[in-house]
């Protein structure tokens, strides 16, 4: 049996060796060469045929399965022709999915959680699937914290942590917390969580998608299939769609009064606190982490705990104790009582607006790379409210530079190279007396970086370094 995997990043890599597991003979192929040559010769050494620099081209009498590493397009060329060819064709997470439905984990009764599986019982791996157009890493991580502190071995993978293909590599966990994006959601046709989360939905990846409608389709496909469903009832798209979600449970910072469906199913803040399925669970203050958006991401994660039966203790002290997320409003020091905050993640425009939204005003403003498409209107008056000044990086300045005009906003220069922002925004946070520099860059990065995750590190070295704190 030959499996052939497109694809040699981190989930290409994690799905190879699986399938070798599974007694594949193994193909992977990707489009670059010299700088993974280093990857091909580890693979080769693992009995892992790597073709580097080629094209895909479907053969169905050579391939019995086609694995896709989230990057690579659903509907390419060739990937529309082998699944016309009747080759079985699926992502990474539809390859772990499977995988970790056929092996079975001995379940014991954990000391934090209200759920009797049974001594000695076993039963398939359950999923929990976060998927948002914002706000799913930071209520991923905070999902799996509580669980790990209720004593369940439940790794967070997909889009944070692990790849999900390494998850399934080793002994089977009690639980998978996935973070799923919409690349993965549309390669991973069977994936059916336990408990299903949808964060936000706002316009993105439309270059991908093509239509609004389509990547709300790929999103909710997800939720459909999840025994449990948990919905952001604070979002508006998402709140306009009640109809087609009888069964969710829904949740609401603005509290019980506005909470859609079974209140007493759903979660919400009241006098301060965190109320999931009618019971106060936590106090809102113990997240350290800021803005209402945050907030939210606390009752999804709590009301996911209260379904897998965790007890209140145990969430309590996984939210006071939880660190938050790189690259998602991340403090990285205070120079001259003005804090530098990496937001890197916030690559759209709704992010970047969520970002300004949380921090204190006057804000110097970094912000620029790979433009993308989206409504910027919301992000434009937020940064006439909140930002003094605005520094332009990337491919996208000169746009950017164009729509603040536009906007009627002229606080701006570009500075082109991350390098620069930092020195700049140094020097006018002083003059203009602004509490914050913030890099939020409502752009993806693959313009001046591999990810949003170097641009951070980058943003991050540059602020400890030349601020000398």
């Amino acid at each position: 049996m030959v499996a052939y995997v497109i694809g040699l990043g981190k989930s290409g890599i994690a799905a190879a060796r699986l399938l070798k597991q599974q007694g594949f003979e193994v193909v992977v192929s990707d489009r670059g060469t010299t700088v993974l040559e280093s990857l091909q010769q580890d693979l080769t050494s693992e009995g892992i045929r790597v073709e580097l620099g080629q094209a895909f081209e479907p053969d169905a009498t050579t391939m019995q399965q086609i694995v896709v590493s989230p990057g690579v397009p659903w509907d390419l060329p060739g990937l529309i022709k082998a699944r016309a060819q009747g080759i079985d064709t699926l992502g990474e997470m539809e390859l772990a999915w499977r995988a970790l439905q056929t092996s079975r984990k001995k379940n014991s009764r954990k000391k934090n959680s209200r759920e009797n599986r049974g001594e000695g019982s076993s039963d398939p791996v359950p999923w929990v699937g976060i998927t948002g157009t914002n706000g799913k890493t930071t209520t991923t991580a905070l999902i799996a914290a509580i669980f790990q502190a209720a004593g369940f071995q439940a790794p967070a993978c997909g889009n944070i942590g692990y790849a999900a293909c390494e998850v399934a590599l080793n002994p089977p966990p009690d639980w998978v917390i996935a973070e799923l994006s919409s690349y993965q959601i549309e390669a991973a046709a069977s994936l059916a969580p336990k408990i299903g989360v949808w964060t936000t939905f706002t316009p993105d990846h439309l270059s991908r998608h093509k239509t609004l409608e389509n990547y709300y389709r790929i999103k909710a496909h997800l939720l459909k299939q999840s025994q449990y469903q948990i919905l952001n009832g604070d979002d508006p798209y998402l709140r306009s769609q009640a109809d087609q979600w009888q069964r969710a449970c829904w949740t609401s910072v603005a509290g019980k009064a506005t909470l859609l469906g079974d209140v007493e199913q759903g979660a919400y803040v009241e006098a301060g606190w965190a109320i999931a399925q009618g019971e106060a669970i936590v106090p809102v203050a113990a997240l350290p982490m800021v803005g209402t958006h945050n907030q939210q991401n606390l009752l999804m994660a709590v009301l996911v705990a209260r379904i897998a039966g965790i007890e209140k203790e145990a969430i309590a002290q996984a939210v006071l104790n939880f660190p938050g997320v790189a690259h998602r409003l991340e403090s990285i020091c205070t120079w001259h009582s003005i804090d530098f905050i990496n937001d890197s993640k916030a690559t759209n425009y709704d992010a970047a607006e969520v970002g300004l939204s949380a921090v204190s005003a006057p804000v110097i403003l970094i912000a620029g790379g790979e433009a993308k498409d989206g409504d910027d209107a919301g992000w434009l008056k937020r940064i006439q409210a909140k930002a003094a000044w605005v520094l332009l990086i990337g491919s996208a300045a000169l746009a950017f530079a164009a729509r603040l005009e536009e906007a009627g906003y002229t606080q701006y220069e570009i500075v082109e190279t991350m390098e620069r922002a930092v020195e700049r925004g140094a020097a006018l946070g002083q003059t203009l007396g602004a509490k914050v520099v913030l890099l939020s860059p409502a752009c993806a990065s693959f313009d001046q970086y591999a990810n949003f995750e170097q641009r951070g590190d980058h943003f991050r070295r540059l602020c400890l370094e030349r601020l000398n704190v």
